[in-house]
């Protein structure tokens, strides 16, 4: 399991004002991509990997919503969502979503760790 934090969501509630102000406040690349009610956020220089240089994560914006969109979260990658599920239980956290395929990329959960706060996991697709 690498527990490496790599990406992060951002709620929004008008998602045009958002692009805006986080392109304007911070040089942030958007990408809107409106087939799946989703932002990606490009904070630095990036390839087909993700981040070309060491020290940064991209991101998204999503439409805000009960449940895990409701504020912003860091997403942690895992070799395996059910592993990391099942010991995040043993340690008294809890799964607010099991896992879910996200297009051919990977899959991606979320989680409520002990001091009730939502964290997002992500698996790569095999390949």
């Amino acid at each position: 399991m690498s527990g490496r934090v790599v990406h992060f969501e951002i709620p929004v509630d008008d998602g045009d004002r958002a692009r805006s102000f986080y392109k304007e406040a911070f040089g942030w690349q958007v990408q809107q991509m409106p087939e799946m009610s989703y932002t990606l956020v490009t904070t630095g220089p990036s390839g087909q990997q993700g981040p070309a240089e060491p020290g940064f994560i991209n991101g998204g914006l999503l439409p805000r919503r009960d449940g895990p969109a409701a504020a912003p979260l860091v997403v942690v990658e895992v070799e395996s969502i059910d592993v990391a599920l099942e010991r995040v239980a043993e340690l008294g956290g809890a799964t607010v979503l099991g896992k879910q395929p996200v297009g051919a990329m990977g899959f991606t959960a979320y989680l409520r760790d002990t001091e009730g706060n939502v964290v997002g996991l992500w698996e790569s697709a095999a390949g």
